[in-house]
């Protein structure tokens, strides 16, 4: 028998948008989990990094975490001209491996699942709770 599905939380008749700080841009709205949440892109990018944990750990530096997989597909549908065209980090594990996480490439929105020691790139995002 299949789980039912998450309701989601709707949205308010109204919205306001977060102020990005310097630097931050605004990347839309995003649905996860049942409850949105507005998604701001933090301005360091960090170079190819040999490992997810590592790519953690600086995206906490940055005042912020890596984005989910939805997040991802989120930042490559409505900011595309701030990544490189090349691969970068999740903050998604792999669930049937967990010495494999997920990431994307900002070439062609593609994402799949790498070793967590594979050398990507990374970006930080924050998000503001609607």
């Amino acid at each position: 028998m299949n789980a039912p599905a998450a309701t989601a939380t709707a949205l308010p008749a109204t919205l306001t948008l977060p102020t990005p700080a310097a630097g931050e841009l605004y990347a839309g709205l995003v649905l996860e989990d049942g409850a949105w949440h507005h998604l701001i892109l933090l301005p360091e990018s960090m170079a190819k990094v040999a490992g997810w944990k590592k790519a953690m750990e600086w995206a906490k530096e940055q005042g912020g975490d890596l984005p989910t997989r939805c997040e991802q597909a989120v930042l490559y549908g409505n900011l595309p001209g701030e990544f490189e065209k090349d691969w970068y980090w999740s903050s998604t594990p792999f669930a049937g491996d967990e010495s494999y996480a997920w990431c994307q490439y900002f070439s062609d929105g593609t994402q799949c699942d790498t070793r967590e020691l594979s050398k990507l790139r990374a970006r930080a995002v924050r998000r503001v709770a609607i």
